[in-house]
C-alpha cells in the first residue's frame, strides 16, 4: 500500500503541474488578440484572374500528352499565379492541402512545365505581403516547417526585415500560399505548444506524450480509489451524527 500512496502522490505532483499550464494558457487564449496570433498582419488578398485569352488555352489532351509527364494524373485544375493561367496536374492528392500532394505545374498557353525557383516564389509572396519590409532571405524549407508544423509539403520560405519578422510561405510545386507567420503568431504557437503538450512539435495534440498523460491521469484516479478503499476498510470514515 505504500507503493500505492507514494505512486499517487508523485502523479498528483505532476498532474497539478500539467492543470496549472493548462489554466495559465488557457487564459492567454481568451485574453489574446486572435487576428494577431493568426501572423495575418501584413496579408492581403491576391489579386483575381487576369484576362484569360481562352483560344490560347490549350487542351487538356495536349497536356497530357506532354513527354514530360511521366507520372499518372489523378486531376488537372486551371489556376492563376501572378496574373498568369496554369494548369496544375495533381499526381499524388492527400485529403487536404496540407497533407503531401505531388503536383506539376504546367503554363495554359505553352504547355510548358513550370518549376518555381527562388525569384517566382518572391514574386508569389509579394503578391499576398502588404507590409513595407523588403526580402531578407528565399530558401526551400522540406518539413517540418517550424512556422507550420502541419504542412508536409516542401516550401519556399520568403522572409522580410519588416518589424514583426514576417514570414511568407509558398509550396514548392503549386504555387500555393501556404501561410504567413510572424513574431505574434510564433508568440502563441508556444503556448499552444504548452497547451497540447506538444513537446516534440508535431503540431496536433494527438501525440505520444499527451497519451502518457492520459494514462498517468488513469493511474492517479485508479491508486486514489484503492487508498480510500483502504481507508473505509480500516474505518477512518466515519459519518458523525448528531444526538438528539
Amino acid at each position: 500500500m505504500s507503493l500505492v500512496k507514494s505512486i499517487h502522490k508523485w502523479l498528483s505532483v505532476l498532474i497539478g503541474l500539467q492543470l496549472l499550464i493548462w489554466l495559465g494558457t488557457g487564459l492567454f487564449f481568451n485574453l489574446m488578440d486572435h487576428n494577431k496570433s493568426r501572423g495575418n498582419e501584413y496579408r492581403v488578398k491576391s489579386a483575381g484572374y487576369s484576362v484569360i485569352e481562352h483560344d490560347r488555352l490549350l487542351t487538356l489532351n495536349t497536356i497530357l500528352k506532354q513527354s514530360e509527364l511521366k507520372q499518372p494524373v489523378n486531376t488537372i485544375k486551371l489556376i492563376e499565379l501572378l496574373g498568369k493561367p496554369y494548369y496544375l496536374l495533381n499526381h499524388y492528392q492527400g485529403l487536404y492541402q496540407h497533407f503531401y500532394n505531388e503536383h506539376t505545374l504546367v503554363n495554359a498557353y505553352t504547355g510548358e512545365q513550370v518549376i518555381i525557383n527562388d525569384e517566382m516564389a518572391q514574386a508569389l509572396a509579394h503578391n499576398s505581403y502588404s507590409g513595407n519590409g523588403e526580402i531578407r532571405s528565399t530558401q526551400k524549407v522540406s518539413p517540418p516547417i517550424v512556422d507550420f508544423l502541419k504542412e508536409k509539403n516542401t516550401v519556399w520560405q520568403v522572409a522580410f526585415d519588416d518589424k514583426l519578422n514576417t514570414s511568407v510561405y509558398i509550396d514548392a510545386n503549386s504555387g500555393r500560399l501556404v501561410g504567413h507567420s510572424n513574431d505574434d503568431k510564433r508568440f502563441a504557437d508556444f503556448f499552444f505548444m504548452l497547451h497540447f503538450m506538444d513537446f516534440g512539435s508535431t503540431g496536433s495534440f494527438n501525440n505520444w506524450l499527451i497519451i502518457l498523460f492520459a494514462l498517468f491521469t488513469l493511474v492517479f484516479c485508479l491508486t486514489g480509489v484503492i487508498w480510500v478503499l483502504e481507508l473505509l476498510s480500516k474505518g477512518r470514515y466515519q459519518r458523525a451524527f448528531s444526538k438528539k
